[in-house]
Protein backbone atom coordinates (compact mmCIF):
# COMPACT_ATOMS: atom_id res chain seq x y z
CA UNK A 1 0.00 0.00 0.00
CA UNK A 2 1.68 3.48 -0.99
CA UNK A 3 1.62 6.18 1.80
CA UNK A 4 -0.86 8.36 -0.42
CA UNK A 5 -3.75 4.99 0.04
CA UNK A 6 -2.80 5.53 3.79
CA UNK A 7 -5.24 8.62 3.95
CA UNK A 8 -4.29 12.00 5.76
CA UNK A 9 -4.14 10.43 9.44
CA UNK A 10 -1.40 8.56 8.58
CA UNK A 11 0.90 11.59 6.20
CA UNK A 12 -0.31 13.95 8.95
CA UNK A 13 0.98 11.90 11.79
CA UNK A 14 4.48 11.22 10.08
CA UNK A 15 4.91 15.07 9.13
CA UNK A 16 4.26 15.33 12.65
CA UNK A 17 6.95 12.93 13.64
CA UNK A 18 9.59 14.96 11.21
CA UNK A 19 8.72 17.96 12.41
CA UNK A 20 9.73 16.61 16.16
CA UNK A 21 5.77 17.44 17.48
CA UNK A 22 5.81 13.80 18.87
CA UNK A 23 2.75 13.73 21.06
CA UNK A 24 0.79 14.81 18.19
CA UNK A 25 2.04 12.55 15.64
CA UNK A 26 0.99 9.72 18.52
CA UNK A 27 -2.13 10.80 18.85
CA UNK A 28 -2.88 11.24 14.80
CA UNK A 29 -1.15 7.87 13.79
CA UNK A 30 -3.40 6.32 16.70
CA UNK A 31 -6.55 7.74 15.04
CA UNK A 32 -4.82 6.05 11.31
CA UNK A 33 -4.79 2.53 13.77
CA UNK A 34 -8.04 3.16 15.34
CA UNK A 35 -9.51 3.01 11.67
CA UNK A 36 -8.47 0.24 9.73
CA UNK A 37 -10.46 -2.30 11.33
CA UNK A 38 -9.76 -5.15 13.57
CA UNK A 39 -11.68 -8.32 11.72
CA UNK A 40 -10.10 -7.83 8.31
CA UNK A 41 -7.12 -10.78 9.09
CA UNK A 42 -5.78 -9.54 5.71
CA UNK A 43 -5.55 -5.65 7.28
CA UNK A 44 -3.18 -7.84 10.82
CA UNK A 45 -0.22 -6.50 9.68
CA UNK A 46 -0.60 -3.42 8.27
CA UNK A 47 -2.03 -2.71 12.34
CA UNK A 48 0.53 -4.19 13.55
CA UNK A 49 3.20 -1.73 11.74
CA UNK A 50 1.02 1.45 12.25
CA UNK A 51 1.08 0.76 15.83
CA UNK A 52 4.99 0.43 15.03
CA UNK A 53 4.88 4.01 14.14
CA UNK A 54 2.41 4.96 17.15
CA UNK A 55 5.04 3.51 19.17
CA UNK A 56 7.65 5.46 17.79
CA UNK A 57 6.44 8.42 17.99
CA UNK A 58 5.39 7.88 21.66
CA UNK A 59 9.34 6.70 22.29
CA UNK A 60 10.42 10.02 21.20
CA UNK A 61 8.31 11.49 23.69
CA UNK A 62 9.51 10.01 26.32
CA UNK A 63 12.47 11.00 25.34
CA UNK A 64 11.75 14.54 24.71
CA UNK A 65 10.38 15.09 28.39
CA UNK A 66 13.74 12.94 29.84
CA UNK A 67 11.75 9.81 30.31
CA UNK A 68 14.74 7.78 28.89
CA UNK A 69 14.01 4.40 30.25
CA UNK A 70 10.67 4.68 29.25
CA UNK A 71 11.99 5.80 25.76
CA UNK A 72 13.84 2.89 25.33
CA UNK A 73 11.63 -0.07 26.45
CA UNK A 74 8.76 1.49 23.63
CA UNK A 75 11.42 2.31 21.08
CA UNK A 76 12.31 -1.57 21.37
CA UNK A 77 8.46 -2.00 21.03
CA UNK A 78 8.09 -0.19 17.81
CA UNK A 79 11.54 -1.54 16.23
CA UNK A 80 9.69 -5.25 16.72
CA UNK A 81 6.26 -3.74 15.15
CA UNK A 82 7.80 -2.59 12.32
CA UNK A 83 9.43 -5.71 11.16
CA UNK A 84 8.57 -6.52 7.58
CA UNK A 85 7.06 -3.07 7.50
CA UNK A 86 8.37 -2.80 3.94
CA UNK A 87 5.17 -4.70 2.92
CA UNK A 88 2.60 -2.09 4.71
CA UNK A 89 4.40 1.01 3.77
CA UNK A 90 6.89 0.34 0.46
CA UNK A 91 6.84 3.83 -0.39
CA UNK A 92 8.95 4.57 3.02
CA UNK A 93 12.83 4.31 3.45
CA UNK A 94 12.77 2.05 6.83
CA UNK A 95 16.06 0.64 6.26
CA UNK A 96 17.50 4.43 6.49
CA UNK A 97 14.85 4.83 9.26
CA UNK A 98 16.29 1.54 11.21
CA UNK A 99 19.95 2.88 10.48
CA UNK A 100 19.15 6.26 12.04
CA UNK A 101 17.47 4.72 15.07
CA UNK A 102 20.23 2.22 15.80
CA UNK A 103 22.18 5.11 17.37
CA UNK A 104 19.28 6.06 19.56
CA UNK A 105 18.82 2.27 20.68
CA UNK A 106 22.71 2.66 21.98
CA UNK A 107 21.90 6.12 23.66
CA UNK A 108 18.58 5.12 24.82
CA UNK A 109 20.37 1.97 26.54
CA UNK A 110 22.95 3.90 28.04
CA UNK A 111 20.76 6.49 29.29
CA UNK A 112 19.37 3.39 30.89
CA UNK A 113 22.29 2.48 32.30
CA UNK A 114 23.07 5.50 33.83
CA UNK A 115 20.25 6.01 35.51
CA UNK A 116 20.27 2.33 37.00
CA UNK A 117 23.37 3.23 37.73
CA UNK A 118 22.61 6.44 39.30
CA UNK A 119 24.92 8.85 37.21
CA UNK A 120 24.63 12.07 36.80
CA UNK A 121 26.19 12.55 33.33
CA UNK A 122 23.77 11.46 30.10
CA UNK A 123 25.18 11.02 27.18
CA UNK A 124 25.03 13.36 23.67
CA UNK A 125 21.86 12.93 22.21
CA UNK A 126 22.22 11.96 18.12
CA UNK A 127 20.31 13.59 15.46
CA UNK A 128 16.71 12.94 15.79
CA UNK A 129 15.48 10.41 13.28
CA UNK A 130 12.83 11.04 10.48
CA UNK A 131 10.72 8.60 8.13
CA UNK A 132 11.70 9.75 4.77
CA UNK A 133 9.84 8.32 1.20
CA UNK A 134 12.32 6.06 -0.48
CA UNK A 135 14.40 7.82 -3.17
Amino acid sequence: MNISAMGADFNHGIALFNHAHFYDAHEVLEDAWRSIPRDEPLRRHLRLHIQGMVQLAVAFHHQSTGNHVGAHSVLERALRNLHGAENSFPDLDLERLRTDLAPWRRYLDDCRMAVERREGRVPTAPALPKIMLRS
